[in-house]
């Protein structure tokens, strides 16, 4: 109903980088809808907010082929693996500036504020990076007057200009939303 989180592939050194995130627009139980009764990602909460849980046998008893339920699920997989793929795409082609951008710009349309907290050291694993990259990125956006950050305090100042200085991953992941689910900002 609120909040964020963040789908996380966790690699066995203790490395991870965020595959996705899941806001009010979606769920995280998509692979009991698929028919998988597990998945290999880790979920962090992200942000602070409320959820509704359902257990996994009341889901499925729900779904049928012509549900409403069942067709809304199947347009969120779509609009949900067209993120993943976009990140997967994101973190191998573009710079650590564009991509911190990108996912604080998620983050911002998820807090609904302009305020949050978050530490460098989260970001940078949540992109799969080294630490000195991200302060370095944030730095950048911070000297830009995009973004203001002190000790885990992150302001957003410019939302527009934020969205410039992203690459295009976050406005596609955007568009495939508003198109497949009728939400965001198209």
């Amino acid at each position: 109903m609120s909040g964020m989180i963040s789908v996380v592939a966790l690699m066995s050194e203790g490395l991870g980088a965020e595959v996705a995130t899941v806001g009010n627009e979606g769920m995280i139980g998509l692979p009991i809808f698929l028919g998988a009764d597990s998945s290999p990602f880790h979920l962090m909460a992200q942000l602070d907010g409320e959820a509704l849980r359902i257990p996994a046998r009341d889901l499925e008893a729900a779904l049928g082929p012509e549900t409403r339920l069942s067709a809304l699920l199947r347009t969120y997989s779509q609009a949900f693996f067209v993120q993943t793929a976009q990140n997967a795409a994101c973190n191998g082609l573009h710079n650590v500036s564009q991509r911190g951008a990108r996912w604080l710009l998620a983050t911002h349309d998820r807090a609904g504020k302009d305020s949050f907290f978050l530490t460098q050291e989260f970001l940078a694993f949540m992109l799969g990076v080294a630490r000195q990259s991200i302060g370095i990125a944030v730095g950048d956006l911070q000297e830009r007057g995009l973004i203001e950050y002190r000790r885990g305090h992150m302001h957003i100042r410019d939302r527009d200009g934020l969205e410039a200085a992203s690459c295009e991953c976050y406005r596609i992941v955007q568009t495939e939303f508003a198109r497949l689910m009728g939400i965001g900002r198209a």
